[in-house]
């Protein structure tokens, strides 16, 4: 083979590796994008699966934390005797029932929100526990009125928390 031979050969075979490298290229590319395509498909058909989960989870914990707002839970749950520690214990039983049926649900809400609706729990447990240990306290009712007396005064701990979840609702809707 002599120089021009070689070099005929050459200017053939050239173009077909350049064709052949372009092909790999966009088809390699082409592979890429239909992957990404696949990915977002399939993530936007399980966000449409979990979207409904996710916001019945968000009204299941705020009908919760409803629920254990010290003042609907006074009116729900009434003293049967004038035992005040009688009392206290149904209503930190009422609140932990509440809490252990729906915890499941945290699954779907992010740490932050689920660290909200813990704290209005334990802190509405303090809230009845406290009020319950004051030296005037000496029955279920005024164990009640007094409980009632400081929602008045300020903001409940629930309501805190509900206001959080309606925040972070917002973002996803």
């Amino acid at each position: 083979m002599n120089q021009i031979e070689l070099s005929q050969i050459l200017l053939a075979v050239l173009p077909a590796l350049i064709v052949g490298g372009v092909a790999f290229y966009f088809f390699r590319s082409f592979h890429k994008n239909e992957e990404a395509r696949r990915r977002f498909l399939l993530h936007k058909e399980n966000q449409n699966t979990a979207l409904p989960l996710k916001l019945q989870a968000y009204e299941r914990l705020t009908l919760f934390l409803e629920r254990i707002s010290p003042g609907k839970l006074l009116f729900r749950i009434k003293p049967n005797s004038e035992d005040k520690e009688a009392y206290e214990r149904a209503l930190i039983y009422a609140i932990e029932q509440e809490f252990e049926h729906n915890l499941a649900q945290q699954i779907y809400l992010s740490p932050e929100s689920w660290n909200y609706i813990k704290t209005s729990k334990n802190a509405t447990i303090a809230l009845i526990r406290k009020t319950n240990q004051q030296e005037e306290i000496d029955t279920a009712d005024k164990l009640r009125e007094v409980i009632l007396k400081k929602l008045v005064e300020k903001e409940s701990p629930t309501d805190v928390a509900i206001a959080y979840l309606k925040t972070e609702v917002k973002q996803f809707i």
